[in-house]
């Protein structure tokens, strides 16, 4: 893949949705294989678990645990890091508009309500175009959040799957 597509993609807030639909659907299909072949695991091994079994039971629970934390440390660190940032420049753009608004309201001559009339569109415009970002935002923390967990179920269904045939 291109790196134009790549950066279109990440870009596009709908792109950024439909990457986390398709991260979402694989992680769901390795967390089912997963789930299948640890459920019939455990019921194989029944009362009497071997040692590898006590092993791969009590690594589960670490892994659960590893991949939840780890998912709600990106998921803060991310929303700290694009949601402080954009929501400050939607205020600054807020404080901008209202600014254009009252120099319009203030205008003396007709020129001075046309320039002040075109500051209050652009600040509008801008403020608008932030507003629209929040979106983005919030693709990139469910995707951040995901990343733990996706790795942990994809690589524990390549690896299960790897001891099943060998």
């Amino acid at each position: 893949m291109s790196s134009f597509s790549t950066t279109a993609r990440v870009a596009s807030p709908l792109m950024q949705w439909v990457d986390l639909a398709l991260k979402t659907h694989e992680t769901l299909l390795s967390s089912g294989t997963v789930i299948r072949m640890r459920t019939e695991r455990i019921a194989k091994a029944g009362l009497t678990p071997s040692a590898a079994d006590l092993a791969e039971f009590q690594l589960m629970g670490h892994e659960k645990l590893a991949a939840a934390s780890e998912s709600g440390l990106a998921m803060a660190r991310q929303w700290h890091s694009s949601q402080a940032s954009l929501a400050q420049r939607a205020w600054q753009q807020w404080l901008q508009g209202a600014t254009a608004l009252f120099s319009l309201a203030g205008s003396f001559t007709p020129a001075q309500a046309a320039t002040h009339g075109d500051a209050l569109v652009q600040a509008t415009a801008r403020g608008a175009s932030t507003m629209g970002q929040f979106t983005g935002v919030a693709a990139r923390i469910a995707r951040e959040g995901l990343k733990p967990i996706h790795t942990a179920a994809t690589s524990n269904a390549r690896r299960l799957l790897a001891e099943l045939q060998a």
